[in-house]
C-alpha cells in the first residue's frame, strides 16, 4: 500500500514537471578530444556552446600530460573525503597556487562550485548569527541554497538593481551585512555593476559575496 501511494504520488509530481515544461533528459554526449568544442551526438558532430570549459583547457596538451601523471603518481580517484582518508599532494598544491595568484593566505578546494556557494554561504550565516544577506533576484540555486540553509535574515533585490540595493541596506540600520552576487550570471548572461556594488559595500560596512564561476 505505500509503495503504491509512493509511485502514484512520484508519478503525478512527475507529470506536473513535465507539464511546467520543467522534465529534463540527459544529452548522451561525446566530445571529441583534439577538436575542441566539437562533440559527437547520435551518430552526428555538433558545436558545444554551453560547456563552462571555455578556452578548451580540458583538452590542452600541457593538461592531460599532467592528468597521466598524476594517474600514475596517485592512481584514480581519492579513496574517501580528504577529512577521512586524508588529501593529494596535488590538491594542497593547487591550493597553494590558488591562494598565491588571488595574493591570499589561503584556498580551499570544494567538488564543484554549487558545493562551495552552499557551503560558504551557509557557514558565513551560522558565524554571523546577525547577519542580513542580500541576495540578487538573480542569483545561481547554490547560492540560494546556501542562503536558505544559513538560517539568517534575507533580503532579496532585484537584478542587477542597485538603486533598490542601497534602499533596503538602508533599512536594516548597522545589523552584520552580506552582499551576494554573482559577477556574470550564468542562467542569462547579465554582467553584474560590480564597481557600484563594491561602493555600496564599502559605504554601508557590508561583506560582498561574488561567485565568480564565469
Amino acid at each position: 500500500m505505500i509503495k503504491t501511494s509512493f509511485a502514484d504520488a512520484a508519478g503525478r509530481a512527475l507529470e506536473g514537471i513535465r507539464a511546467e515544461g520543467r522534465y529534463r533528459t540527459f544529452v548522451p554526449l561525446a566530445r571529441q578530444a583534439g577538436a575542441f568544442p566539437a562533440a559527437r551526438l547520435h551518430g552526428r558532430t555538433i558545436t558545444v556552446w554551453c560547456s563552462n570549459d571555455y578556452l578548451g583547457m580540458g583538452q590542452h596538451p600541457v593538461v592531460l600530460e599532467a592528468m597521466h601523471e598524476a594517474l600514475e603518481t596517485y592512481g584514480a580517484g581519492a579513496g574517501g573525503t580528504r577529512n577521512i582518508s586524508g588529501t593529494t599532494q596535488a590538491h594542497t598544491n593547487l591550493e597553494v597556487e590558488l591562494a598565491s595568484l588571488h595574493c591570499q593566505e589561503s584556498a580551499l578546494l570544494f567538488t564543484s562550485g554549487y558545493v562551495a556557494n552552499e557551503a560558504a554561504l551557509t557557514s558565513l550565516g551560522k558565524l554571523l548569527p546577525d547577519t542580513v544577506i542580500f541576495s540578487d533576484a538573480g542569483n545561481h540555486a547554490s547560492m540560494i541554497h546556501g542562503i536558505r540553509q544559513a538560517g539568517v535574515d534575507k533580503r532579496i533585490f532585484r537584478h542587477n538593481d542597485v538603486e533598490h540595493l542601497e534602499e533596503l541596506l538602508q533599512q536594516v540600520g548597522n545589523r552584520p551585512k552580506l552582499i551576494a552576487v554573482e559577477s556574470v550570471y550564468s542562467m542569462t548572461g547579465s554582467i553584474a555593476p560590480l564597481v557600484e556594488i563594491v561602493r555600496l559595500a564599502r559605504h554601508y560596512e557590508a561583506l560582498l559575496y561574488v561567485d565568480e564561476v564565469h
